[in-house]
């Protein structure tokens, strides 16, 4: 190392050792930018990248394991916190599938309990009326009997299986064009024929058409809900039915004259076998499964039906259905 002093003329050399002599370890250096740098990076950068993919995979793995052990409220997306990418949203699929697979799977274990509840009653009966006719040897008797139990149990399985299939399959119905008013009049026509000691009054417009919609449900619906209403109407006593149009939809209202519902039940009325123990329960010909299945008929178009008790007594039922079905 060279160092001039001020005057220039004298320097100020000092000899340093080979082993300090700059440059020695530039080899070294050179190839520790050049190569264990560089793959240093890359391998924490790989490992970043890896926890950040895998992580949001194994809690889908995990979720996917615990789905399949019976735990359908199982869910993923609140594990990965605000990310935003291809991943979380394969965790929002996930989630909606788990939702309806869990409920699609929760309710026919449901059905298929109540079913089975429901069949044991007219088994039951049909013990009955054998062992009744084998002692007193009355076999026409017994035969009706048998006949009755048994169409009560074949449309107890039909509506089952209509329930089924609206609930879980979310069916596609055929688009088609009708008119309201002459369904309700073909309706009422059997009411009338049915149940001739009540008054059914109807106020209806001339026409009602709606588009795009599907007559089988509508009418399956509207018939339920009519007779319905004349079953737990006492003789004598009145139904009334009645229809608006309003902007887009179109409002039915059905009105008996019967006990009512209490007040805490009113939701409850759409549910698969459900019955009040009370005043509406039970009826010789009723499952349970005629509200349900007027509930999945009108969802099927787009519409809505509620319920609510008249002053007095009495219920409403209030169905609303789309003049167009989007």
């Amino acid at each position: 190392m060279d160092i001039t002093f001020e005057s220039g003329n004298t320097h100020f050399l000092i000899r340093l050792p080979q082993r300090m002599r700059p440059g020695a370890y530039w080899k070294g250096a050179d190839i520790i930018l050049q190569v264990a740098l560089p793959l240093g990076l890359l391998i924490i950068l790989s490992i970043l990248l890896y926890h950040h993919v895998m992580s949001p995979l194994k809690q889908l793995e995990r979720a996917t394991r615990k789905f399949s052990e019976g735990n359908f409220d199982v869910r993923v997306r609140t594990f990965l916190g605000a990310r935003n990418d291809e991943l979380t949203a394969l965790a929002d699929t996930f989630d909606r599938m788990a939702e309806r697979t869990g409920k699609l799977i929760i309710t026919q274990r449901q059905l298929i309990a109540d079913l089975s509840h429901e069949l044991r009653t007219p088994l039951a009966r049909i013990e009955l009326v054998i062992d009744s006719a084998e002692r007193k040897h009355t076999p026409k008797e017994a035969l009706s009997r048998i006949r009755k139990e048994s169409i009560g149990m074949r449309k107890l399985v039909e509506d089952m299986l209509t329930l089924a299939w609206l609930e879980n399959e979310n069916p596609q119905l055929n688009k088609e064009t009708l008119d309201l008013v002459d369904l309700i009049d073909s309706i009422t026509e059997d009411a009338r024929f049915e149940f001739p000691h009540h008054t059914l009054i109807c106020q209806l417009p001339e026409h009602a058409e709606i588009t795009q919609s599907n007559h089988r449900s509508i009418g399956q619906a509207i018939e339920n809900i009519v007779r319905n209403a004349h079953r737990y109407t006492p003789q004598g006593g009145q139904v009334k039915i009645s229809l608006e149009a309003q902007h887009e939809h179109f409002y039915l209202t059905v009105q008996d004259e019967g006990p009512g519902v209490p007040e805490q039940y009113l939701s409850d009325i759409f549910t698969p076998f459900f019955r009040v123990n009370k005043s509406r329960d039970q009826t010789p010909e009723g499952f349970g499964l005629g509200l349900a299945l007027t509930l999945r008929h009108i969802k099927a178009v787009g519409g809505s039906v509620t319920a609510k008790n008249l002053e007095g007594s009495g219920l409403e039922i209030s169905i609303l259905i789309p003049r167009r079905q989007m």
